[in-house]
C-alpha cells in the first residue's frame, strides 16, 4: 500500500467521518459537551470569589448545616421548610431629615414546618453618635410585630460596624414576648419562632407573604451609612445540591470540580501520551543500544509502584493542583512509550521514510515530519482513554487526604462526606453527585477513546 492512502486514510478528516457513524462515540461527546457547559457555567454563576471562599468557614455563616436540596420537597408528604438567604432588599429613605433608612425584605412562607430560626445581619460604617436599629415583622394577617430596638456602641473615631441579630437574642425575645398576650395556646417567652410564624389561635404555621422592615436611625446625617443588610431565615432544605457539615453549597463544589477535574485529566492525558509518543518513536527509530537503554529505562519506572509513590510524593513535596498533575506525568508516559516504539518500528522500514534518509535528511526531521504525524491518530485515542485513569487516580488521592485541600474537587469533597461520617448519616447529597461525576466524566472519555481505537487500529495494521 503505498504511502497517500495510509495518510488519507488516517487523516483528520477521516477520522472525524467515520466516528460520526460511531453512536458510542457521539454519546461520549454529548456527555463531554455537557461537561464543557458545566465548567463554563462555573465561571458565570459561581465566581471565583466563591472559589476562593470554599474552605472559609466565616463564607458560610449564614448558610444552614447539612440541609438537604430543596427539590426533595417534590417528592415529601410535608412541605420542609427551605432556607432563605435574602440580601437584595427594597431601600428607602423615610425621613431624610432624621436620616432614617429603611431596608424591606418579602418573602412567601408556604412550608409545613416552623423555621429552625431567623437572622439579620447588617453593616453600618458611623461615627460618633450611635445609629439605632428597630426591626419589625408584618404577618400575613396584617399584624405588625416589633421584634427589636439595638443601639448601636458609641464610636469615638469612624468605624465599620458589622454585627448579627439573632432570633434567640434577649433584645428579641423581649420585643416578642409583648405579643405573648395575643395568643390562644400557652407559649414560652423562648419560642421567639414559633410565636412569629404561628396564627394566634392555634400552634400551626400561619402561610403567607411576610414583610421584614428594618430602620436605621442614622444621626450623623450625610456621614453615617447603611452598607448592607440581609435577613435569613433558617430552613431544613436549600439549592439545588444542600450544604454539608461546614455549611458550604455543595452545588458550588460540585460545578467548579468540572473545570478542575477536566484540567486535571486532559493536562495528564495529553503531556503523558506527548512524552511517551516522542519517547517510544526516538527509541524504535534510533534503534540498537540506544532502543536498549530507552527500553530499560522505561522498564524501570514502569515497575515503580505508582501508588506508593505518588502518597510519598504528595506528602513530602507538596499537594498543590500543580504537582499532582506532574506526579501524574511522571508516571504516566511509560505505557505508551512502549506502543508507540512498536509502531515506529514498522513505519521506519516504509519507502518514504528509507528515501528522507537516503536524502540526507537529520533524524529529528525524520521522527517529527515523517513518523510522529502517522502517530497523531492514534495520540488522540490514546489522550482520550488516558484521561479517565488521571481524573480517578486524583480523586483517589483526595480521598486519602493528599489531594489540594484548596480546591473543591470531587474527591476532595468524597474525603469531607467520608471524614464526617456522610453515609452513616444518610447524608446521600453530600456522596452521590460527586460520586457520579467522577463516574460520567470517565464514561466520556472512555466511550470517545474507544470509538477512535475502534476507527484507527485497523488501520494500523496495515502499516
Amino acid at each position: 500500500m503505498g504511502d497517500k492512502p495510509i495518510k488519507s486514510m488516517l487523516s483528520l478528516t477521516y477520522i472525524w467521518g467515520e466516528f460520526r457513524r460511531s453512536k458510542v462515540g457521539l454519546a461520549g461527546l454529548a456527555i463531554l459537551l455537557i461537561l464543557i457547559a458545566i465548567s463554563l457555567m462555573a465561571f458565570v454563576s459561581a465566581p471565583l470569589d466563591r472559589l476562593r471562599d470554599w474552605n472559609d468557614p466565616s463564607a458560610w455563616t449564614f448558610y444552614p448545616r447539612g440541609a438537604m436540596p430543596a427539590w426533595v420537597n417534590i417528592f415529601s408528604t410535608s412541605k420542609l421548610p427551605e432556607h432563605l438567604i435574602l440580601d437584595r432588599p427594597e431601600v428607602s429613605v423615610e425621613d431624610s431629615a432624621l436620616n432614617i433608612v429603611v431596608h424591606r425584605y418579602r418573602f412567601n412562607y408556604s412550608y409545613d414546618e416552623f423555621p429552625s430560626d431567623f437572622m439579620l445581619n447588617y453593616r453600618v460604617r458611623y461615627e460618633g453618635s450611635a445609629p439605632l436599629l428597630l426591626l419589625s415583622i408584618v404577618r400575613p394577617d396584617n399584624d405588625s410585630i416589633e421584634l427589636a430596638r439595638v443601639s448601636l456602641p458609641y464610636a469615638s473615631r469612624e468605624q465599620v460596624y458589622d454585627a448579627t441579630l439573632f432570633s434567640t437574642d434577649r433584645a428579641v425575645q423581649d420585643g416578642v414576648a409583648n405579643n405573648i398576650g395575643k395568643y390562644r395556646f400557652p407559649i414560652s417567652r423562648d419560642a421567639t419562632v414559633t410565636a412569629v410564624f404561628s396564627s394566634y389561635e392555634e400552634r400551626k404555621v400561619m402561610k403567607g407573604v411576610y414583610t421584614v422592615e428594618v430602620r436605621f436611625f442614622l444621626f450623623n446625617n450625610g456621614e453615617d451609612e447603611l452598607i448592607a443588610s440581609k435577613f435569613i431565615v433558617g430552613g431544613k432544605v436549600y439549592g439545588i445540591l444542600g450544604t454539608d457539615d461546614l455549611r458550604r453549597d455543595l452545588s458550588i463544589g460540585l460545578v467548579w470540580g468540572a473545570p478542575i477535574a477536566l484540567f486535571i485529566g486532559i493536562s495528564v492525558a495529553s503531556i503523558s501520551v506527548l512524552i511517551g509518543m516522542v519517547y517510544g518513536i526516538i527509541s524504535g527509530y534510533k534503534g540498537g543500544s540506544t532502543d536498549e537503554v530507552m527500553m530499560r529505562a522505561n522498564d524501570v519506572v514502569y515497575a515503580l509502584p505508582a501508588l506508593p509513590l505518588l502518597i510519598l510524593l504528595a506528602v513530602s513535596v507538596g499537594r498543590s493542583i500543580l504537582l499532582i498533575v506532574a506526579y501524574l506525568i511522571i508516571f504516566g508516559w511509560v505505557g505508551i512509550a512502549k506502543v508507540s516504539r512498536s509502531i515506529a518500528l514498522q513505519i521506519k522500514n516504509l519507502a518514504y521514510v528509507e528515501a528522507a534518509e537516503l536524502m540526507g535528511q537529520s533524524s529529528i526531521k525524520i521522527i517529527f515530519r515523517h513518523i510522529f504525524p502517522q502517530l497523531l491518530p492514534y495520540t488522540f485515542a490514546s489522550i482520550a482513554i488516558s484521561v479517565p485513569g488521571a481524573i480517578i487516580t486524583e480523586a483517589g488521592l483526595s480521598f486519602l487526604g493528599l489531594g489540594d485541600p484548596t480546591m473543591p474537587t470531587w474527591g476532595q469533597m468524597l474525603h469531607d462526606a467520608n471524614l464526617y461520617g456522610a453515609a452513616a448519616r444518610g447524608l446521600w447529597w453530600w456522596i452521590v453527585p460527586p460520586g457520579l461525576m467522577i463516574a460520567l466524566t470517565g464514561l466520556a472519555f472512555v466511550l470517545i477513546g474507544n470509538a477512535l481505537d475502534a476507527i484507527i487500529n485497523p488501520r494500523l495494521k496495515r502499516l
